[in-house]
């Protein structure tokens, strides 16, 4: 964890923001996979561990605004919890390294929320993506379990957001620790994929360089020659000559930061003369958008340009056809690039998503329903300190191909007969991690191979 004096300002300056009331950090709780002791691994959760910095399960936070006090209440763990997990140190003791001195048990604050909750004192929530907190704000409150999103604090979730999607120092140190070791995760599968090999022995690796760093995989890995399903975690097939594997993995380090790469390679030697046209368009569309990058720029406005490059290249392929900008008004690009440009990063790979993207990406406004545009969850102006993905992608999805062609949708765009030969292409994405600087950006870590050059070469050196 960081310093004390790190999670002290924190908290005060989330007091100042929030004005009064209580507010109610509710930690994770251990989660069962098949039967009571059998858990999954814990992850606390985010806003507790930039607040709190407690790394434990069981544990619930409060910053009472109105009496300027912090509070961590949870159970200290017995001697027959001992016998199987090991000395852990009491919740006073670890409640001191945060700047707490104030704490209790969980009856204690049972006792302290009944209290606040009669006198009218407002209490502020953020909104719990766990059940087991639904069911604590049911008994706590007595909010149905499908009303916990109406129930959350809208001040609380914007002064969280605020506090977290600017990165200090020593947060993007710990971000650079995270980056690296993915860079090492892509390095290393680019060096090893080959003819015969099967996607889990990939992402076997991968993982197995995240944990040696002492952290984990910051989300399930992707690693599939099948590209254009977006999340495939499917690890079963084999691979042959001339398919291309998509990897997009990432480390978290112990402190629960993350890094998020994409990289797409060839499994052969090289790549193919029909794969190289495309992986050139999406690195075109990559690098456009960086350039883009410094504050007070629209992401959204990023992300548009994107596209213009994907739908420029698909023309001069002759797949798309017709003005440009009247296409992606339409949403034609839709086809080939589904989802969004990018999001931000930190504590969670997808920061902060849990406090619904309206607030996230888009400073309260709403988003697009139109499809493709809808999955983009960074939209609003950057700002200095703030962390996020550059990953656009062209996707052959043959469902969408077959219902488009079907609907007669976009046929004043679309050349159906030209698409229909890249049925079986897959997909391609590029991704890389930047922060926003004073007047421009910045790469996090070391940089990844990602030109075709680069990406073949890695192969050569594997053989060598």
């Amino acid at each position: 964890m960081f310093s004390s004096q790190t999670y002290i300002k924190r908290r005060n300056i989330l007091k100042a923001q929030l004005n009064s009331g209580i507010a109610l950090f509710m930690g994770n709780e251990e989660s069962s996979m098949n039967y009571t002791d059998n858990t999954y691994h814990f992850r606390q959760d985010s806003s507790f561990l930039y607040f709190f910095g407690l790394n434990h399960a069981g544990l619930t936070a409060v910053v009472d605004v109105d009496e300027g006090n912090d509070y961590i209440f949870g159970n200290d763990i017995t001697v027959e919890d001992i016998v199987w997990m090991g000395y852990q140190p009491s919740i006073a003791r670890q409640a001191k390294d945060v700047g707490i001195e104030n704490t209790g048990t969980v009856g204690d604050l049972d006792s302290f929320l009944t209290e606040a909750n009669n006198k009218g004192r407002k209490i502020h929530i953020l909104p719990p993506y766990r059940l087991e907190n639904k069911i604590k704000l049911l008994d706590w409150f007595g909010i149905p379990l499908d009303d916990t999103w109406q129930a959350a604090s809208v001040d609380f979730i914007k002064a969280v957001v605020a506090q977290r999607e600017i990165k200090s120092g020593e947060e993007l140190h710990e971000i650079e620790k995270a980056v690296n070791t993915s860079v090492d995760m892509h390095v290393a599968a680019m060096q090893m994929v080959r003819p015969g090999m099967k996607e889990a022995e990939i992402a076997a690796r991968v993982q197995e360089i995240a944990v040696r760093e002492g952290g984990n995989i910051a989300f399930p890995i992707i690693a599939t020659k099948n590209g254009e399903t977006l999340h495939n975690h499917y690890h079963g097939n084999l691979l042959s000559e001339g398919d291309m594997l998509l990897l997009d993995c990432g480390a978290e380090t112990a402190m629960g930061y993350a890094g998020d790469l994409s990289s797409t390679m060839p499994v052969s030697d090289s790549f193919t003369e029909h794969q190289k046209e495309i992986y050139n368009i999406t690195l075109a569309s990559h690098e456009a958008s960086i350039a883009m990058l410094k504050p007070g720029v629209p992401f959204k406005d990023v992300y548009f340009e994107s596209t213009r490059i994907i739908i420029e290249g698909m023309k001069d392929l002759g797949i798309v056809k017709g003005d440009t900008e009247e296409a992606i008004q339409q949403g034609v690009h839709a086809m080939f690039f589904p989802c969004g440009l990018g999001h931000q990063m930190g504590l969670d790979v997808h920061d902060m998503e849990d406090l619904g993207e309206v607030y996230v990406g888009y400073d309260g406004k709403a988003k697009s329903t139109q499809f493709g545009i809808k999955s983009l969850r960074l939209a609003k102006p950057l700002k200095p300190g703030l962390v996020l993905t550059i990953e656009p992608g062209i996707y052959f999805i043959p469902a969408l191909i077959d219902m488009w062609k079907a609907e007669n949708q976009f046929t004043d765009f679309i050349n159906y007969d030209k698409l229909e030969t890249y049925k079986g292409f897959g997909g391609i994405r590029n991704e890389e991690n930047f922060v926003i600087t004073e007047d421009a950006y910045k790469l996090i870590g070391k940089p990844k191979p990602k030109t075709i050059e680069d990406v073949e070469k890695q192969k050569h050196i594997a053989s060598t």
